[in-house]
């Protein structure tokens, strides 16, 4: 039944954010946002449906179905999708403030802009690798992709397949240092590409996962969640050639 609900919660979430594939936005920023305010959401602990986006120090997004799975580092900002609208899959999004409960049991929630989520994730990353990269360090985090992309010509290497965004720099890193080590790879946007959310889903599912970070990486059924080096390194070599799409 959960997972039922996961790929219901998935398709039509992907309905609502593949038909912006086709149209770019018109708005420059400087509107007020009073002017684009989506409708407004109510979002309490027993709301179905529900596709809730945290970002955690480190500037890496984690996704959960349900608000009481959101740690207490992330819910002062929460992305919020819900299944069966289309807003807040375009330009402007839905963010709730987990950390305050109205007299009727729901979250505070706003309307935001894009780019000011992505601003945000930028932010905390560049200063979470302020904190930690040696002096000259670069960050590794390529530029955004808007769609399927396959790189690296390593004969008899296996094809790696990242689940990630536009926004995600730990996805970008991923890629970067794929591409170091000549492992082709093909990236897929699961705000953009239609039914890359769908397979990122069933195939967590398969691997007794659910929620946590992007980029899910699958290196020939290695199904790894968030990136890290040492464990994307050990995957690959494990991984016999070729690959499964």
């Amino acid at each position: 039944m959960k997972r039922t609900a996961i790929y219901l919660l998935t398709a039509l979430t992907l309905l609502a954010t593949a038909s912006a594939c086709s149209r770019k936005s018109n708005d420059d920023g400087t509107a007020p946002i009073s002017e684009h305010a989506l409708a407004p959401l109510t979002v309490k602990d027993d709301s179905a449906d529900l596709l809730l986006t945290w970002i955690d120090d480190k500037g890496e997004a984690h996704i959960e179905l349900r608000p009481a799975d959101v740690p207490a580092a992330g819910r002062a900002l929460v992305r919020v999708v819900v299944a069966d609208r289309e807003d807040g899959t375009h330009d402007l999004f839905y963010v709730a403030d987990l950390t305050r409960k109205q007299d009727d049991g729901s979250y505070a929630t706003r309307t935001i802009r894009r780019r000011e989520w992505e601003s945000e994730i930028e932010k905390r990353r560049d200063a979470y690798l302020a904190r930690t990269a040696p002096p000259g360090a670069a960050s590794g985090a390529g530029q955004p992709g808007s769609g399927p992309q396959a790189q690296g010509q390593a004969s008899g290497a296996p094809t790696v397949i990242i689940y990630g965004a536009s926004w995600c720099g730990p996805c970008h890193q991923a890629a970067d240092f794929l591409k170091a080590k000549g492992v082709a790879y093909v990236l897929k946007d699961i705000e953009q590409v239609p039914g890359a959310a769908a397979e990122m889903r069933e195939k967590l599912a398969r691997a007794g996962q659910h929620g946590g970070s992007i980029p899910v990486i699958d290196v020939r059924g290695q199904i790894l969640v968030g990136y890290s080096e040492p464990a994307l390194a050990r995957a690959l070599a494990r991984a016999p050639a070729g690959t499964m799409l």
